[in-house]
């Protein structure tokens, strides 16, 4: 998820656990708990772009990375600032549930979390929510500032757990848009007899209403684009070859192996001012739903490396313009 999610969720957890004793330190402590994990971006000054693709989200999102911290952060606190009446098991739940909190919402978007490094490279990921979602992050956020400004004896708790109760109530609404979406998705590929081996669906940017579709078979991929509110009986699917074998003159390139693992298999390659591109499916597209063949959210010049600074932020909100944005609201209604 986006770093104010992660903060301002943190914040409003630390009310919830030691706000009754801590005070407004809570908040902060919260904050910067659940913000933890994240200090992986650190390596991204000694790595190449394709090894901080794969590095991140990887060790300090690990449930590994849990066990050891956990412990160790509620011993720095019970020892800060004493005397104080919060318990080291109170301590020790706090950050189990801030970092837990952290690697469960990782786990809901296209990124992919490493929750068993070192020990298996393989990353988890549901695919049920956008990375940056504003209806699931004002409640807590509109809350945590509230809770700052709020005196001692008004409630806090309460508020609390209403900003937690309602990111709870809306990752409930993720899975169930999730799971009529994939339901459609199976009924239309059975009535125009695709056959694919695998296949995703996720949201588009900032809502859990449009989804993005792959379906992939064994020489490239059907995307295409389903509303939670659609009826029509049928998704107006786009191919994409993948074009492995443009790929024959890089075969031996480092970032090359890098990026196959990092976009567990979905990508296609492609042709660019005469440079090759590596397209990550998993990120979408810049505004598919108003041009079926508009470029890919996530793409890494295979010839230009210096081009590739900030690879999967690049072109996230690219040709957005009121005309696409009204085209996704009325996607959004089925029309």
């Amino acid at each position: 998820m986006d770093s104010l999610t992660h903060i301002v969720l943190g914040a409003c957890i630390g009310e919830l656990f030691i706000g009754k004793k801590a005070g407004k330190r809570s908040l902060v402590m919260g904050a910067a708990a659940q913000s933890l994990p994240d200090i992986d971006f650190v390596a991204s000054f000694w790595m190449t772009p394709t090894q901080d693709l794969i590095a991140h989200r990887g060790i300090t999102h690990s449930l590994l990375f849990v066990l050891i911290v956990t412990p160790l952060l509620a011993w720095l606190a019970d020892r800060w600032r004493r005397p104080h009446n919060i318990r080291f098991s109170i301590w020790l739940w706090f950050f189990a549930a801030e970092l837990g909190t952290h690697l469960l919402l990782d786990c809901f978007n296209a990124y992919g979390t490493g929750l068993l490094e070192p020990f298996s490279h393989r990353r988890f990921c549901m695919h049920a929510m956008f990375v940056a979602d504003p209806l699931f992050t004002i409640a807590p956020a509109i809350i945590a500032v509230l809770l700052f400004f709020m005196k001692r004896d008004f409630k806090r708790k309460r508020w609390a757990t209403i900003a937690i109760g309602w990111c709870v109530f809306y990752l409930g609404i993720d899975i169930f848009n999730k799971s009529i979406v994939e339901g459609a998705v199976q009924r239309v590929a059975r009535q125009e007899k695709i056959e694919y081996r695998r296949h995703f669906t996720t949201p588009t940017p900032l809502n859990n209403l449009l989804w993005y579709v792959v379906l992939e078979d064994d020489k490239g991929y059907h995307i295409g684009y389903r509303s939670v509110f659609d009826r029509k009986p049928h998704i107006d699917f786009t191919y994409f070859p993948r074009n492995d074998s443009l790929l024959n003159p890089v075969r031996d390139l480092e970032e090359l192996k890098d990026l196959f693992i990092f976009s567990q298999g979905y990508y296609t390659i492609e042709r660019e001012d005469n440079y090759l591109v590596f397209n990550d499916l998993r990120f979408g597209q810049r505004v598919g739903w108003y041009k079926p063949r508009a470029g890919f959210v996530f793409h890494y010049y295979l010839q230009r490396p210096y081009g590739n600074n900030m690879v999967v932020q690049r072109g996230r909100f690219a040709n957005w313009d009121k005309a696409a944005f009204m085209s996704m609201l009325h996607r959004i209604k089925g029309e």
